[in-house]
């Protein structure tokens, strides 16, 4: 398998152990090949990381409680506004919110 690289601004084409690049005229189909590929490769990896970031960005202490799924995460954050007042929040004051349940509390305070 050969490795070649095509640089972005001039589009020269670097094959390894060659020391001059391959310069292919820009209306060749070979050209436009690699410069497709390229782009491809790049969109991909820029989705993929753009996947990656948006799902860090919405990570919350409250994710890895059992029992806590997503409508009992927001009740709670509805409820009290924010992580701190939910974490200074008793066992009692927890279980007000609808849908929470003592062992759920429990899970809760023993987390924060």
């Amino acid at each position: 398998m050969v490795v070649v690289s095509l640089a972005k601004r001039i589009e020269e084409v670097f094959i390894p152990g060659r020391g001059e690049p391959l310069r292919l005229a820009h209306d060749t189909p070979e050209l436009q090949l690699l410069q497709r590929v390229r782009d491809e490769a790049h969109r991909f990896a820029i989705t993929f990381h753009r996947v990656v970031r948006k799902k860090d960005a919405f990570v919350s202490v409250l994710d890895g409680i059992t029992g806590l799924g997503p409508v009992r995460r927001r009740a709670l954050l509805r409820q009290f506004g924010s992580i701190d007042n939910i974490r200074s929040a008793t066992v009692e004051e927890l279980m007000a919110v609808k849908g929470i349940t003592r062992p759920v509390a429990v899970s809760i305070k023993e987390m924060l």
